[in-house]
């Protein structure tokens, strides 16, 4: 687990790995980010039977409906370089901390990885395994 450390108003993981972005890339990465998702859950339903509803709001909203009405609300959040997640189980935020080339997002709180997350609070509120992955450009 990566550990972060407060610098300025910036939360920034203890890593010299990590990628500053800017304005653009976060846009870019988000972009990338929920459509790889969509993506992820309509192959998983389509596999899995899940009776999702994958749903769209804009450019950067995207509420995913299970068949026990329950909603997974993913959003990013341009101004703060984040991706936030309301989910059954609470709610989350994700703050930057990888390359380009190996994108990565950790909760803030706990430190654990975006996607790893949301394939937990998916399984759950699916009521059976679902694996999100990044697509690879």
């Amino acid at each position: 687990m990566i550990e972060y450390s407060m610098q300025g108003s910036n939360m920034n993981p203890n890593n010299s790995g990590v990628e500053t972005i800017d304005d653009k890339q976060f846009h870019q990465l988000g972009s990338n980010l929920l459509h790889s998702i969509e993506l992820a859950l309509e192959a998983a339903d389509d596999k899995l039977d899940l009776d999702l509803d994958v749903e769209r709001q804009g450019s950067n909203v995207i509420n995913i409906r299970f068949r026990d009405k329950s909603v997974i609300v993913i959003n990013t959040q341009p101004p703060l370089h984040e991706i936030w997640v309301a989910a059954k189980s609470g709610g989350y935020h994700y703050r930057w901390a990888g390359t380009m080339l190996n994108p990565l997002w950790l909760d803030t709180k706990t430190g654990k990885e975006f996607l790893s997350d949301l394939s937990e609070f998916a399984s759950a509120q699916a009521g059976q395994s679902v694996q999100i992955g990044l697509m690879k450009s």
